[in-house]
């Protein structure tokens, strides 16, 4: 039966460049969208811009120009550089469109309808010298459990989320004055409602997890629940739709999670698909949401509750794949450090394939990698060119320089049909449990049992015997490894597979099942799969 899927893209802040740390965590969620799209499931693949919040005002002022001038500069670049690395998204938008506004304030009145949001005086953040209460990011000062140094709601040492009213010794990061606590008035999100349905829900979900978000999610967990302002004293952001709040925005980390419904409901209405009904579909539905270890507690807890508040039925995120870190040297990259290697860059330098290959093979599943241009580059040559594209080339020069390129009518080798049915289903097994590395390595097996079999058959050798029906047998196999070989690789080698299937006059759209090529085809100049990177 047709599954109905749902993968979420982590939302990038619009403050800068995207760099290969972002790509790394988000690929896998491009991955699952063309093997589902290949396997007849129906697919919502979305994501977008995360354009409000403090980084954006603060990259805003260093760059003299507005909030809105910087979401969408970074909004238009963000679109390029995943187009570069062929993401293919059904919806890739931004916080900033009228659609999520309208949609995020809706949610936002029904959860305060049904209860789970109240009104609140209470103590806040306030500079003195910059005028204003603080947001969260505008707040540094000492993480209340490792006490090592942190922003207001989160700390990247230990990973640990926070209100800013636990943070230790605060000031101001704009101007550095320790700050004081004034009244304010607050609309407040009660996530300690949903502790035991959340814990109940994380009993259920985690054994499908990674290990990262398995033990920070228990750990966020156990610390206890706090409830949190869904609204900030902002210029920047999307308003209120209360009277008595025009001064205030809807806090970013309420609105920016609601992008996957927003987006979703987006992507389903321009395809004619009930996107409530979608939604609702437990037992045919399974969501992914991919993203970064530092966005855990959000995707676990935060809007699993969101959904829960809202009291239509929806399914929470089932399935959390969330990438370690990427590393320059020692350390993290990071857009406020600068330490990093933008997509953009890398993209204008080596094709698609042998970027997404590198990070596929090299994905940070279970523990933080360090980039390496050379072993991205070692990684092309070796497997691309060395065992793909070779195999591929010397089957289809030989058959040209000897036979004119026409497809020999033969048998197709028992044992190879059983390896590619194998590879069908234990690839598939490995994506859909979130395991890229895994899948990749059956892929590169697949493609080592290729050249083993065309390196023991010696086609070569059975044309100088002229025993041509062992060599029309080999040829028929051959092939038949390389037209199958364009659907199975295509989740990640997108350019070099559909190389193939125009070759091969193979369906455009791959698919998840073994095909094979018409007898008798007279096969064009056979492409360069790939081209040796010195």
């Amino acid at each position: 039966m047709k599954r109905r899927i749902l993968i979420g893209g982590a939302w990038p802040y619009a403050n800068y460049s995207l760099h290969v740390g972002h790509l790394a965590a988000l690929l896998p969620g491009d991955v699952l969208a063309r093997y589902f799209r290949q396997h007849g499931d129906e697919v919502l693949y979305v994501s977008g811009t995360d354009s409000h919040g403090t980084p954006i005002t603060e990259r805003a002022k260093k760059e003299g120009i507005s909030p809105a001038e910087i979401a969408h500069k970074y909004h238009e670049e963000f679109v390029e550089a995943f187009g570069a690395v062929n993401f293919s998204y059904d919806c890739y938008t931004a916080t900033f469109t009228d659609y999520h506004k309208q949609h995020v304030q809706a949610m936002l009145r029904r959860i305060y309808e049904n209860g789970y949001m109240y009104e609140k005086q209470s103590e806040q953040d306030y500079c003195e010298t910059c005028g204003k209460f603080l947001a969260d990011r505008e707040i540094t000062g000492l993480c209340p459990v490792c006490g090592k140094p942190a922003k207001g709601d989160q700390c990247d040492s230990c990973l640990t989320s926070f209100d800013p009213s636990e943070l230790k010794d605060k000031h101001c990061l704009t101007c550095g004055h320790a700050t004081v606590q004034r009244p304010n008035h607050e609309i407040v999100f009660a996530l300690s409602k949903f502790q035991d349905r959340l814990e109940e829900y994380y009993r259920a979900n985690s054994p499908a997890w990674r290990t990262n978000a398995v033990n920070e999610t228990r750990k966020y967990l156990e610390q206890g629940l706090p409830d949190r302002d869904a609204t900030r004293s902002l210029d920047w952001g999307i308003e209120v739709p209360f009277p008595g709040y025009e001064d205030k925005r809807i806090y970013v980390w309420f609105e920016a999670v609601m992008g996957y419904l927003t987006a979703g409901r987006r992507a389903a209405e321009a395809r004619g698909i009930d996107f409530d009904a979608f939604m609702h579909d437990d037992e045919n539905l399974i969501t992914y949401y991919v993203h970064g270890k530092d966005n855990i507690p959000f995707h676990t807890v935060i809007f699993p509750a969101l959904i829960m508040a809202l009291e239509n039925g929806w399914q929470p995120p089932k399935r959390i794949v969330s990438s370690e870190y990427v590393k320059m040297g020692e350390d993290k990259m990071s857009k406020s450090k600068g330490n990093l290697v933008a997509i953009r860059d890398l993209a204008a330098r080596f094709e698609a394939d042998t970027i997404r290959f590198y990070f596929v093979t090299n994905n940070p599943e279970r523990r933080d990698i360090s980039y390496s241009e050379e072993d991205m580059i070692a990684a092309h040559n070796k497997f691309l060119c060395g065992a793909f594209g070779n195999f591929v080339n010397r089957n289809v020069s030989f058959l040209k320089k000897k036979f004119g390129g026409v497809v020999p009518s033969g048998t197709v080798d028992s044992a190879m049909i059983a390896e590619t049915e194998r590879m069908y289903r234990e690839i598939g097994e490995k994506l859909e449990a979130g395991e890229l590395r895994a899948a990749a390595e059956l892929m590169l097996q697949y493609i080592q049992e290729a050249n083993k079999y065309y390196d023991t058959q010696a086609p070569w050798t059975q044309v100088k015997q002229e025993d041509k029906t062992a060599f029309n047998n080999t040829t028929a196999t051959c092939l038949y490894i390389i037209a199958n070989m364009s659907n199975l690789l295509a989740p990640v080698l997108t350019q070099g597979c559909e190389k193939i299937r125009t070759m091969l006059e193979l369906p455009e759209t791959p698919t998840w099942s073994p095909i094979g090529v018409k007898d008798g085809l007279v096969l064009g100049e056979c492409p360069i799969l790939y081209t040796k990177i010195q």
